[in-house]
């Protein structure tokens, strides 16, 4: 009897991933709110889409950026290691980052000991969050 319900709850386990959510841009908007104390969204006429912090990087066009790609800002070693290591900010690289930065850069970098500047971690909702980003500049 257990089997057969492990069975089911397998069988159902394909159509659950296929109805899965796809990620949501303006919920990402919406909870850059998180963000903000860190980061700006400045586009390159220096228009403020997001106004914020300059602890870290202007976000604005980040996806399809090289890793620590924002000339003048002072990364973190780690960071830049992955940055020289050819690496391109994607969405779903970008929402495994933010989820648990290092975590991310140890497995990139097959290292433990990695440093990161990022200390927040974005617990639910970095899928969307990595959509919002996309969806502003190249």
């Amino acid at each position: 009897m257990r089997i057969n319900r492990m069975l089911s709850a397998l069988a159902v386990l394909p159509m659950l991933a296929s109805t899965a959510q796809a990620a949501d841009p303006a919920a990402g908007e919406e909870d850059f709110r998180r963000c903000k104390s860190c980061h700006a969204i400045v586009d390159d006429e220096g228009n403020a889409i997001q106004k914020g912090g300059r602890t870290g990087p202007n976000l604005y066009g980040v996806i399809g950026r090289p890793v620590a790609g924002v000339e003048d800002f002072r990364y973190g070693d780690s960071l830049a290691a992955a940055g020289e290591e050819g690496l391109v900010w994607d969405e779903e690289n970008l929402a495994a980052y933010i989820t648990d930065p290092k975590a991310w850069l140890q497995e990139v970098l097959d290292e433990d000991r990695v440093r990161t500047k990022m200390t927040y971690k974005h617990r639910k909702g970095a899928d969307d969050m990595a959509a919002y980003l996309a969806s502003l500049g190249s």
